[in-house]
């Protein structure tokens, strides 16, 4: 079947310089940025937060907002910091008698979220649906292409490690990843940072060498700080196809070199990072 899939053209924010070299290595994000798997977990976290912070009394509209703006504020980061935020506010706002620590959350958000998770996981297993149902647009092709250049790939997620690496194989995707470096499970790091910072001042890369995708502001701002080239995904998750003009509003905020909505402009996408 011939794809139809309009392409979304890549939107160069900053224009980067013309002698800088070629992108060698790419680190991505994972859900929200390759995978659909997890779409809908914001509507799955604020029911749980407001639901934690009011107890038994009716929640008001300034405490959905608060939630509202701290989870859109949040995207990217490890879950557990989140929940440790709840922990927070359940203490602060004195409504719900039972306070729990962030773990108790973590544990309780994640046993919601995987529910859908898993039935979609399972869609894929059973062969009722492809992979490419459960990711953006593009975005194998783009795999695919930089595997030809010779790229070496990441993945960095906020998610627990066994969990994205689960979610990567039942899309098809584990080999085109040299590692992927999930949150570890129990304890409180940043994995993104980690990768980043290894890649950047451990494994001897200069910062244009590397490329960091991702719908969250957290990857940006951090590849920006050790100066990668950075590439906003801005993903309708629903469409899996165009942009999401809140996403585009985050990430240019927090300093995306480029914008896309998928990765269906790749020949633009592989002239921003210099490859081929």
């Amino acid at each position: 079947m011939t794809d139809t899939t309009a392409v979304t053209p890549l939107q160069i924010l900053t224009p980067l310089p013309d002698d800088r070299p070629p992108v060698r290595v790419v680190v991505f994000d994972f859900d929200g940025t390759i995978s659909t798997l997890r779409f809908g977990w914001e509507e799955i976290m604020a029911p749980l937060m407001v639901e934690m912070i009011a107890g038994a009394t009716a929640p008001t509209e300034a405490m959905r907002a608060e939630v509202a703006a701290f989870i859109d504020d949040s995207t990217g980061i490890q879950t557990i910091h989140q929940m440790m935020w709840l922990a927070e506010a359940v203490q602060r706002y004195g409504l719900n008698p039972e306070v729990h620590d962030g773990w108790w959350y973590k544990a309780e958000y994640n046993r919601r979220l995987l529910e859908p998770v898993n039935a979609r996981a399972a869609r894929v297993v059973n062969g009722e649906v492809p992979p490419e149902a459960y990711m953006m647009a593009g975005s194998g092709a783009f795999l695919e292409a930089l595997r030809a250049a010779g790229i070496t790939m990441y993945v960095a997620s906020g998610t627990d490690h066994p969990d994205v690496v689960r979610e990567i194989g039942y899309l098809g995707l584990t080999d085109y990843f040299v590692e992927i470096a999930g949150s570890p499970v129990g304890a409180i790091d940043c994995s993104k940072e980690a990768v980043l910072r290894l890649l950047v001042h451990e494994a001897g890369l200069t910062g244009p060498e590397v490329a960091v995708f991702g719908d969250g502001r957290v990857e940006i701002t951090l590849g920006r700080e050790v100066g990668a080239v950075t590439v906003g995904v801005a993903t309708d998750e629903v469409a899996r196809h165009g942009l999401n003009p809140v996403k585009v509003n985050r990430l240019t905020q927090a300093g995306a070199h480029a914008i896309t909505g998928d990765f269906t402009d790749r020949d633009a996408l592989l002239a921003f990072l210099k490859v081929g």
